[in-house]
């Protein structure tokens, strides 16, 4: 009788993300896996089999340069096919991918490496002078570019020019790290969370499958940044569906609209102010957006005058809401709605319900289960820890649960309603106010487009609620205004003790807002 455990670990059926991109290079071999758009607007496919062949390549690459199982890859790269060619090389040969945020100097990017201790830099030939800044401060084996070989720096087109083609014959199991992906610190100092290839294929995977709907013919406009949860898990569960992805070169919103129209994109998936920004843009209606199936939404909530333009342009939509976070390899919760009057008890901080692989409890402060208070989860997709951070990985997995850190709350049905993270509740005068309820006021005025609250160190008050927003383009609002308007549906201890009128709020490169920044610059 053949040894379970031997087939299991063998491609006679093991299940690793490579191993499932071979299978799709034979079956669906031709589809375009990507549709990308370099910055001159040259439009180019990578098909599955194409990009299986190139990752093979650069697999044979790794391999002869000593990176092995257990090594970890360093990529800083805007979006690009050459990215995901460095990721499924980097899993074909046991190594896990982390991707460092484009935006960061350099003594980000130094912390970065010096915590990932990575086998391997790959960089974008614009980051060069950048990364090159910290080579000195780190000990990296090998460094390779996206572009020409410069100085120090090995041309990735040329290593896959000269690469193996077939499949590398490597020891990789499903429990081995894919990925270390680096929180976006809107808190605290960036978390590396380690992802095996087992939470993707038992668990994410379908979960994208049975709650997002996720199929071969979905195409996606897809500008979520790779080195985030959201970008590198979206695209791992998008290709393990056998989807195809639009890669633009830029999101502004006249090209994104173009490109919706001209790619007959079906699936969109961003944050509030992506929309809010299509929404708004000349272009924007029935012409360029017909095609559209699905729009989902995360890391904040779209407002209704957003919702009520995207769904008179394209009556055919269907919204999602979904929530997730890194520890959980993204997905955690789904939910859909036409209009806002199918969100359950009209509540605009419902974000669906548990996707099949996700168990959940709410507890209170005391630990028992409660209507309302702090989300706990456990499912297949659950993190390994945070990479060579104990301490927190053991604050964050407690009694058998993931500790979230986020406030909801369950009705009987099992609907969960986002209130606040549990770092965001403002405690003023001796009261809990949820900044996210504020902010919600804040945005049904028809002349604010986004709200941020936040509490601000206050002598009489201890934090006092303080409210950011942007408002529409001539609109003229008084903060003394919106403060009123404030009043007129929450209790006099939850409007905003100040209301600061901004040309713009510090989010990250997903739309996130940086809540901390705007604590580090106003609290003084």
């Amino acid at each position: 009788m053949t040894d379970p455990s031997a087939i299991a670990s063998s491609p006679l059926g093991r299940a690793t993300l490579g191993d499932q991109l071979r299978r799709h290079a034979r079956t669906l071999r031709d589809k375009p896996a990507f549709v990308s758009y370099d910055a001159e607007g040259t439009r180019r496919i990578t098909t599955y089999r194409e990009l299986d062949e190139r990752a093979n390549r650069f697999a044979s690459a790794l391999l002869a340069r000593g990176v092995h199982r257990g090594d970890r890859i360093a990529v800083m790269a805007r979006n690009g096919v050459e990215s995901v060619v460095a990721y499924f090389g980097a899993l074909k040969v046991g190594a896990a991918f982390s991707g460092i945020n484009v935006l960061f100097r350099e003594a980000e990017v130094a912390a970065q490496l010096a915590h990932l201790e990575p086998a391997v830099v790959v960089a974008g030939q614009e980051f060069v002078p950048l990364v090159d800044r910290v080579r000195e401060q780190v000990a990296v084996p090998n460094w390779f570019v996206l572009g020409d070989a410069t100085d120090g720096w090995e041309s990735v087109p040329e290593l896959l020019a000269a690469g193996d083609p077939r499949e590398p014959d490597c020891d990789v199991s499903e429990t081995d790290l894919a990925l270390v992906v680096y929180t976006s610190g809107t808190e605290a100092a960036p978390k590396g969370v380690m992802i095996t290839h087992r939470n993707y294929l038992i668990s994410t995977a379908p979960a994208w499958g049975w709650g997002l709907r996720t199929g071969t013919d979905d195409v996606w406009l897809y500008v979520m940044p790779f080195h985030t949860i959201a970008g590198i898990g979206s695209m791992t569960s998008l290709l393990l569906m056998g989807a195809t992805l639009v890669l633009p070169a830029t999101v502004e919103a006249g090209a994104s609209l173009a490109m919706i129209r001209d790619e007959g994109i079906t699936v969109i998936a961003q944050t509030p102010t992506f929309y809010i920004g299509l929404a708004d843009h000349e272009s924007f209606g029935l012409e360029t957006v017909s095609s559209v199936q699905r729009c989902m939404t995360y890391g904040g909530q779209v407002s209704p005058h957003a919702i009520k333009a995207w769904s008179d342009a394209a009556p055919g939509i269907t919204w999602g809401t979904y929530w997730g976070q890194s520890e959980l390899s993204q997905l955690g919760t789904v939910g859909w709605f036409r209009t806002l009057e199918d969100i359950p008890d009209g509540d605009p901080t419902w974000i669906g319900k548990p996707v099949s692989h996700l168990e959940v409890r709410v507890v209170g402060a005391d630990g028992e289960d409660a209507e309302v208070g702090q989300l706990l989860c456990r499912t297949p997709s659950v993190m390994q820890g945070y990479f060579k951070d104990p301490e927190r990985t053991a604050e964050a997995m407690r009694d058998g649960w993931v500790h979230t850190g986020d406030i909801v709350r369950q009705d009987v049905e099992g609907n969960l309603f986002f209130l606040d993270r549990l770092k965001d509740m403002i405690k003023t005068g001796g009261l809990n106010v949820s900044s996210q309820e504020v902010e919600r006021a804040l945005q049904a005025h028809p002349d604010v487009v986004r709200a941020a609250v936040v509490g601000l160190p206050d002598e009489y008050w201890s934090e006092a609620v303080t409210a950011f927003v942007v408002v529409r383009p001539g609109a003229t609002v008084s903060a003394d205004g919106l403060r009123e308007h404030c009043r007129e549906s929450m209790a006099g201890y939850k409007v905003p003790k100040a209301v600061h009128v901004v040309d713009e709020l510090p989010v990250d490169p997903q739309g996130k807002l940086l809540k901390r920044e705007l604590r580090r610059v106003h609290a003084r």
